[in-house]
């Protein structure tokens, strides 16, 4: 590993592997967090807190009730659907701790979604929460191994009062719960109260069996589900808490402002597992796209740490009164899931004085394999430097090796890259030497840190030419008058691909012919947009990842539609 030219580059203290003794599974990572931590507030959502010692005895009636009641065991897959949460971190460790294998769902999944993924997954017990069970009674009668339902309610874990004030308007006032009907649903509050009087058995858990099925997010075709070992969840965790060294102070209480919801790999292993470990406190956020809610929960906080987006970093600099945060205590914004546009780095540095800064994974890798250093040394437009014993390859499709400075297929090896996808032949999936194809089109710079050029199902062919949409959005980006941007590749007639540029205006006084102009002056001829299409939105994923694929299908059925007229 030595010999790597990113090493070099690592902060002081930052090793360049991980250490050789590790907790054996999740289990031992998480009762280590609770013996060291206590009473410190771990959790918190709503006004609601939860600390480290609640949701260690919480987690533990679940699991009980889990094993006792519903008669689940070792390796037996379970889905958790809801959003952000106190119930969330219990039911999952409280999942983890029956020996289960935990399915994270996106909760807003059509019918269809779920059919799919809880059949391949083979779940056996679902918890959802009641805002989304609609779906869940169309999907029923095609789900084929579900037996058990878990229902809950938003403020089921905000105590007193406060729980059913908020449970009876959200079910009566917003209407936010849809009328539904499932077989023998369980509430999660019986079965917490039922498993607070069970004995919980611990079960025997290998590093190498099965903590989660991660589903990938569906962003470029059917989502398959990578499966992620207790081996590969607990060297993550340690890889980044060398990345976060930095950072950390003995004794010091950091706070992390979670937008990004826990059913995503993101959050589920940085912000809830990571941060557990290193007994940080969660501040879980329902609903990051009500701006001005969210803001008003910022100035609550004297925040340290935030993950995100880059479109919810955006949304908020967007918004007139994110100036009034305290931002005193504030350290770094670390971003991922989708490329952060160096317009968007450079204002959130402006407005907040810390760096916004980027890092890179996947869910077959738990996420990170990735991190720009967090001791000032980060270069804005990449996505950092490979983690502690992890090694980022750049391989030609044919499996070939290229050299430092050559575009090509970002490949990566490491103790937390996935051993396969679930129920799926793993053909062409790794290179030789077991280098994961991350379908990621990237480069090497001489010190060793790594660009993203653009996903290779993304790049237009314009008469030969690659162009890479992520080169052309931050270009874009760049303009005041644009709020976001997205772009694909259109047939065109005279050079195979030409480019299609989607805007969103911050700024209503935005023509095209100005676009074009701006265009004209900062990109090359072939990068150039042929086509301008100005939207009020763009498609994106709960995450906030904006759908390339879903404008690419509504322009072929618009093209569709033209062709028989």
């Amino acid at each position: 590993m030595s010999t790597f030219p990113w090493i070099a580059h690592y902060p002081k203290g930052v090793p360049a592997e991980i250490e050789d003794q590790r907790p054996k599974n999740l289990l031992e990572l998480y009762q280590n967090a609770f013996n060291q931590f206590g009473s410190r507030e771990a959790f918190e959502n709503m006004g609601g807190v939860l600390t480290f010692q609640e949701v260690d005895q919480l987690s533990t009636n679940f699991a009980a009730y889990l094993q006792n009641e519903l008669g689940m065991v070792k390796g037996d897959r379970i889905a958790i659907q809801m959003p952000n949460c106190l119930q969330y971190p219990v039911v999952l460790i409280g999942a983890v701790k029956a020996g289960c294998i935990v399915v994270n769902t996106n909760p807003l999944y059509t019918h269809r979604e779920m059919e799919h993924q809880f059949n391949d997954a083979g779940v056996k017990t679902i918890v959802i929460m009641a805002n989304f069970a609609k779906s869940l009674e169309e999907a029923m009668p095609n789900l084929s191994t579900v037996e058990n339902i878990i229902v809950t309610e938003l403020g089921d874990m905000l105590g007193g009062l406060k729980g059913k004030i908020v449970n009876f308007v959200v079910k009566h006032i917003k209407k936010m719960v849809p009328a539904y009907k499932v077989p023998n649903p369980i509430t999660l509050k019986s079965a917490m109260a039922k498993g607070a009087r069970m004995k919980y058995t611990k079960p025997e858990i290998k590093g190498e069996d099965t903590a989660f099925l991660q589903y990938t997010g569906g962003t470029t075709g059917v989502s398959k589900g990578a499966i992620l070992s207790h081996n590969n969840v607990v060297a993550h965790t340690l890889m980044i808490t060398h990345v976060f060294k930095p950072l950390l102070k003995e004794g010091q209480k950091d706070i992390m402002i979670t937008a990004i919801p826990l059913y995503h790999i993101f959050a589920l292993n940085v912000n809830c597992t990571f941060m557990m470990h290193i007994g940080a406190k969660n501040v879980l956020i329902t609903n990051p796209r009500d701006m001005p809610g969210f803001i008003k929960e910022l100035k609550k906080h004297p925040f340290t740490l935030f993950t995100g987006v880059n479109t919810l970093f955006n949304g908020l600099l967007n918004q007139p009164n994110f100036k009034e945060i305290d931002f005193s205590h504030f350290k770094t914004s670390i971003g991922g899931g989708m490329a952060v546009q160096d317009a968007v780095a450079k204002k959130w540095q402006e407005m907040t004085g810390t760096p916004l800064v980027q890092g890179y994974g996947l869910s077959e890798t738990s996420p990170v394999v990735c991190c720009n250093p967090l001791d000032g040394t980060h270069k804005r437009g990449t996505i950092g430097l490979p983690v502690p014993s992890t090694e980022l390859a750049i391989y030609d499709d044919d499996g070939n090796r290229l050299a430092q400075g050559e575009t090509g297929e970002i490949c990566v090896k490491g103790p937390q890259v996935m051993s396969g996808y679930w129920n799926k032949k793993n053909d062409g999936v790794f290179f030789e030497g077991g280098y994961f194809r991350t379908g990621d089109i990237g480069v090497m710079d001489e010190e060793g840190f790594f660009k993203i050029v653009d996903r290779k199902k993304d790049m237009i062919n314009v008469s030969g030419f690659n162009v890479y949409p992520n080169d052309v959005e931050n270009a874009i980006a760049d303009h005041p008058k644009v709020l976001e941007v997205a772009v694909i590749g259109v047939p065109d007639p005279h050079s195979t691909e030409c480019v299609k540029a989607f805007i969103v205006k911050s700024d209503p006084s935005l023509t095209e012919e100005e676009l074009r102009e701006y265009c004209h002056e900062n990109l090359t001829g072939y990068k150039r947009p042929k086509h301008y299409e100005f939207r009020t939105e763009l498609p994106k994923t709960n995450v906030g990842k904006i759908l390339r694929r879903k404008l690419k299908e509504e322009e072929e059925a618009r093209g569709k539609e033209l062709f028989k007229s």
